[in-house]
């Protein structure tokens, strides 16, 4: 129940007089990447709301803070061509040489 009393069918209802509609989306995973940090949310409630021609995302669930990477993938992948190793080395190295492609190419070979 609603607060107020009202019911989730006629909620429903009087938003779609309003012209706003809102849609459950299957979402594994929610990464908001900011300058130093991401926000991870495994397995969140996403819902898309549709009001006014505008189109917003309300997110809800478990966030995580996770260390934001100084490399990319596309990075990764090329340490990986260049060298032979594996990925997860690769990676490891990429973030003991804060990204530095190069260095990790040298220090891999």
């Amino acid at each position: 129940m609603f607060p107020g009393g009202m019911n989730p069918a006629k909620m429903q209802g009087m938003m779609k007089k309003m012209g706003i509609s809102q849609t459950p989306l299957k979402v594994k995973r929610v990464i908001f990447e900011m300058e130093d940090t991401n926000l991870v949310i495994d397995d969140p409630s996403v819902i898309r709301v549709m009001m006014q021609g505008q189109e917003t995302y309300q997110v809800s669930g478990e966030a995580q803070e996770e260390l934001a990477e100084s490399f990319s993938e596309e990075d990764v992948a090329m340490v990986v061509e260049k060298t032979g190793k594996m990925e997860e080395e690769v990676r490891e190295m990429l973030e003991q040489v804060g990204g530095d492609i190069a260095e990790a190419i040298m220090s891999l070979k």
